[in-house]
């Protein structure tokens, strides 16, 4: 991956190395154009930078668990529950040198480096269906989608093939099937709980994840081969057996002689000229250095990531955009959504206790959207839906054992029983749902507070509304009903408070529309008014569905490139 730069003219320019910037990448370098990839943070290589892939939880001085030091440098993060780890705390940024701002909470989860959160993502994916494209339509809500599911369905197949996605064929309208390879297996209590929610109800079911892993053959990339189920992905996976852009995407890049990769290079606007009504290329800051450079190119890609993204053009400044690049609706920076969570319940099992698992399966059940899509499955207190994820396990005896309440008896042949003999199986649905794009849920950037860089820092004010609300309390009861139909015992029902971001899944705040009144990008993702820029992000996604989202963020990149390459072509960007 080259850093050595000749001149600082190319035909294309990626922001951002993670799932969108490594598509954009691939897409541009294999369609011949010559790329530019920029990406703030440090290198991570493939492999030989995955230092902790392979340690076990002794190798730590703690234990590999969340410590005072992670607490004190990472506070916003660590409050998350995610960043909780000794053997994954250097994938995350520091909070003190990336500081944001909260009118209430918003936890921002952010890996600067190449391949970005695609190290770290869960790995979940779904196709969004015209359920979900028509509904803000068909209710009145924000704006509608440009597109519909005819529009990016062969891009999802496109990028499915690529990828390897493993999952199991259902046949429903609502949750659309990719091209799977080998499912993985469902466990004894999730077969149960699977059985039982078939007996009992007619309109959900559950299935096992769909995750971007490759269980049967190889895909193309740096030597990808099937998963091992060491479940130690967020360390970066030596066997390329998940989808990341360090293990595919890029080197794919690379491979064509097309791509100049530069990390530590943080893009602070993108330039536009007046006379040509375009944009011509992206000013730069050296991460170590601070100095400022400039790049040119024909066609631009922010893919940044959803806040990065809406950052940069909000402070690309003109005086034909005094209030940032595309934002002549006003809307850049607003309608900002996530997916709400911190809902459900757990239940345990009496039963079973002949059965046990082998590996660490990287992956867990799903129970799809069984709300608000006619007939009996309406709600009349809240609209839109939400599925669960979740599954079952069985640990240990020791947490309801006597050696636990008396710890005289923590040695000897009491200790050994506690220790090799297993508890109860226990079972979880956690709830997944989608939130409404409204406008008043933004944004903004404070130009009194600056970053390190001298860069305007993020401030959040966002919350969940009455919908989500009404729609959490359904979550709750849903899950509850089902693992008791299943005839689970101790089912303890859950309703914690959601602060913004604990999906991880940011998205919305450079939506796209019919109408630049209304919307800051087109139908193929270009920015209204600069149309040789493209966000291809979760920035771009006007409604949210109640799926993880990466997968249409990818396929929406690979359609854009096509488009972009084809324009290029006919001398229209």
């Amino acid at each position: 991956m080259k850093s050595n730069l000749s001149n600082n003219s190319f035909d294309a320019i990626v922001v951002g190395t993670g799932v969108s910037g490594g598509w954009a990448a691939k897409e541009l370098c294999e369609k011949g154009l010559k790329t530019l990839v920029l990406e703030r943070g440090p290198m991570v290589k493939h492999i030989e930078d995955y230092t902790t892939a392979n340690d076990d939880h002794w190798d730590y001085p703690h234990g590999d668990v969340i410590t005072q030091e992670i607490r004190k440098n990472q506070p916003k993060q660590s409050r998350t529950g995610y960043v909780n780890t000794e053997s994954t705390k250097r994938f995350f940024v520091n909070d003190h040198e990336h500081p944001y701002n909260e009118t209430k909470r918003f936890d921002w989860i952010r890996g600067y480096h190449v391949g970005g959160r695609s190290l770290l993502w869960g790995r979940q994916v779904y196709r969004l269906s015209d359920i979900d494209f028509e509904a803000n339509l068909k209710e009145g809500i924000a704006v509608d989608w440009p597109i519909r599911y005819k529009d990016i369905a062969p891009w999802y197949e496109y990028v499915e093939k690529y990828i390897g996605v493993s999952g199991e064929y259902l046949g429903l309208p609502q949750l659309p099937d990719s091209n799977f390879l080998k499912a993985m297996e469902l466990n004894c209590i999730e077969e149960h709980l699977k059985g039982s929610i078939a007996e009992k109800y007619n309109d959900r079911l559950l299935t096992i994840g769909r995750v971007a892993h490759i269980t049967e053959g190889t895909k193309p990339g740096s030597g990808r081969v099937n998963c091992q189920f060491r479940n130690r992905c967020r360390r970066g996976c030596p066997f390329g057996a998940y989808f990341s852009s360090n293990s595919s995407t890029l080197p794919a890049a690379e491979k064509t002689g097309k791509m100049t990769l530069m990390p530590n290079s943080i893009v602070s606007e993108v330039i536009y000229d007046s006379d040509s009504k375009k944009a011509i290329g992206v000013r730069v800051i050296d991460a170590i250095s601070k100095e400022f450079i400039e790049y040119k190119a024909k066609v631009i890609f922010l893919c940044a990531s959803t806040i990065p993204s809406t950052a940069i053009l909000l402070n690309s400044k003109s005086e034909r955009f005094p209030n940032g690049l595309g934002n002549e609706s006003g809307e850049l920076g607003h309608n900002i959504m996530d997916h709400h969570l911190g809902v459900g319940a757990f239940a345990n099992s009496e039963d079973f206790k002949d059965k046990y698992y082998i590996g660490r399966r990287p992956n867990g059940i799903y129970i799809p959207r069984f709300r608000n899509l006619g007939g009996s499955s309406d709600k009349k207190d809240f609209l839109r839906g939400f599925g669960y994820q979740g599954g079952g396990s069985r640990g240990s005896g020791r947490g309801s054992r006597l050696t636990d309440s008396v710890k005289e008896l923590s040695y000897g042949p009491q200790l050994k029983e506690s220790i090799l003999k297993p508890g109860m199986w226990r079972i979880h649905l956690g709830g997944f749902g989608e939130i409404l794009p409204y406008h008043d849920n933004k944004m903004i950037l404070d130009y009194n507070k600056l970053d390190s860089w001298g860069l305007p820092t993020v401030t959040f004010d966002a919350s969940i509304k009455e919908n989500e609300i009404k729609m959490r309390n359904d979550m709750k009861e849903q899950a509850m009903e089902m693992l008791e139909n299943a005839g689970y015992k101790n089912i303890v029902g859950y309703n914690q408070t959601y602060g913004y971001g604990l999906g991880i899944h940011e998205m919305g705040t450079a939506r796209m529309g019919n109408d630049p009144k209304t919307s800051v990008l087109n139908k193929y993702n270009q920015v209204h008014g600069a149309e040789n820029v493209f966000v291809t992000d979760g920035s771009a996604m006007t409604s949210a569905g109640c799926t993880n989202p990466s997968l249409t963020y990818m396929a929406m990149t690979a359609r854009s490139a096509n488009y972009a390459v084809k324009e290029l072509k006919r001398m229209n960007l």
